[in-house]
């Protein structure tokens, strides 16, 4: 859906500070309310069935929406869900968020371009639409012909957001800390802080459009996918330009026969293994807007590279030896790689190592089956839910991973996710084998001849 509500992006701290306000206030209303008519009932309150309820899932919805930047990246990550950890109900409200935001109105637009290109900046082009085709956290995407001929998509970047990431980030935090969600003693502020970074380096186009550059080196021998090309003359700290490439919503090809979803979730999955282990470079937002399905050639759209980060050599190793553990069935050893990497906490209770051992054989399922494994099927994400429930309880003895393994985890998991969404049969197996001495890749190792002709 394509946005359709301009309203100006609160660019001043004391304007975005009300807008959490606002937030604040409605949730709190609404929770006290149904907090009390359940008392009524003779009911013990549930509060985070009460905090994610249908009312206050539209109430966060439309002000993060209002206020993009760093604030609606926290509605984004939650919308990731698909239906497979929160009720469908409330993910469908939220889903709003991964690909639409409220765009600036034209006045506000003007500025920016004026401030990014100089008064007479549509000398530059021979076209350019004011109305934009998309309008995210960040920024907002316009269609541009230039004066050569070039057919550009113009990425547009709210004003002030960029300055208001660091109040944002803690402004959720607040948020979530009196939501009374978070173990005792979660020590959030490493989170916070990484958090802050990402957004930072998101906001910095100048970064983003190196990234386009180096992603679009790295997918020249993939025939099957298409990088946009970096427009650098036209591009300025808050204005980035490229090639606009054709493509539908990617979360829109679950309409594509069997055939068509498995090749493609097929090579969504090979392109994970080559950042994590080939290019040692990750684009690590699964937000379903990045990746898009060109119709016409069959290919595979990659875009927004804003989260693109480096992965680091002993984080890529660990990874392998993960894999290579959850493809050889060994507990022990799965174990050892999870710690390893940091996603088993030092000194994990037993009961905790075994729910999180119990959600490892299940997540590696797909690479233990010979042949294609069916994301459609539901168990999967159905069996995570339940043990994921069961680690709530032992939330005192939770420590967060380090950032970059969030950060992957949080790609694998919207792999998952997309799968499922697109019912897509894969064999993972196969993918995953040659990367932990089972074969021979068909990653950058080879040459350029060969990995070509081998797709």
């Amino acid at each position: 859906m394509l946005p359709t509500r301009p309203r100006t992006v609160p660019s001043s701290r004391l304007s975005r500070l009300a807008g959490f306000g606002r937030l604040a206030g409605g949730i709190a209303g609404n929770v006290l309310g149904g907090g009390a008519r359940e008392v009524l009932k003779g009911q013990r309150p549930d509060l985070p069935s009460l905090l994610l309820n249908p009312a206050n899932a539209k109430r966060l919805a439309d002000e993060l929406a209002r206020l993009r930047g760093a604030a609606m990246k926290l509605g984004q990550l939650i919308s990731m869900d698909g239906g497979e950890v929160l009720p469908r109900e409330l993910s469908d409200i939220l889903a709003r968020l991964r690909s639409e935001a409220d765009p600036m109105p034209e006045k506000q637009l003007e500025q920016v371009l004026v401030a990014g290109w100089g008064p007479d900046w549509r000398a530059q082009f021979q076209r350019f639409d004011m109305a934009p085709i998309a309008a995210a956290s960040i920024g907002q995407v316009h269609r541009a012909v230039a004066l050569d001929g070039r057919d550009l998509a113009i990425k547009v970047q709210y004003p002030g957001v960029a300055a208001s990431i660091d109040a944002d980030v803690d402004n959720v935090a607040t948020l979530v800390k009196l939501s009374g969600l978070l173990p005792a003693g979660f020590a959030v502020e490493p989170l916070l802080e990484e958090a802050k970074r990402q957004l930072h380096e998101e906001a910095d186009y100048a970064r983003e459009g190196e990234m386009l550059a180096r992603y679009g080196a790295l997918a020249a021998d993939w025939p099957e996918v298409v990088v946009p090309e970096l427009a650098a003359d036209l591009s300025r700290p808050t204005i980035l330009a490229m090639s606009h490439v054709k493509g539908v919503a990617i979360d829109k090809a679950a309409a594509l026969p069997q055939a068509e979803r498995d090749r493609l979730m097929t090579l969504m999955l090979r392109i994970l293994m080559a950042e994590l282990f080939d290019w040692r470079v990750m684009q690590t937002d699964p937000n379903f807007a990045n990746y898009r399905y060109d119709l016409n050639s069959g290919r595979l759209v990659l875009l927004d590279f804003g989260a693109a980060r480096v992965v680091p050599d002993h984080i890529s190793d660990g990874y392998r030896a993960l894999l290579a553990s959850g493809l050889a069935g060994d507990d022990a050893a799965l174990l050892d790689a999870m710690a390893g990497i940091g996603i088993l906490p030092p000194n994990a209770p037993a009961a905790m190592s075994e729910t999180i051992v119990a959600m490892a054989r299940d997540g590696f399922a797909p690479l233990r089956l010979d042949g294609p494994f069916d994301f459609g099927t539901g168990g999967l994400a159905g069996n995570l839910k339940d043990q994921s429930q069961s680690l709530i309880g032992q939330r005192e003895h939770f420590i967060a991973p380090p950032p970059d393994i969030l950060f992957i985890q949080r790609k694998i998991a919207g792999m998952y996710l997309l799968a499922a969404r697109l019912k897509a049969r894969v064999d993972v197996a196969a993918l995953v084998r040659p990367y932990t001495g089972g074969g021979s890749t068909q990653a950058s190792t080879q040459p350029r001849a060969t990995r070509a002709a081998m797709r």
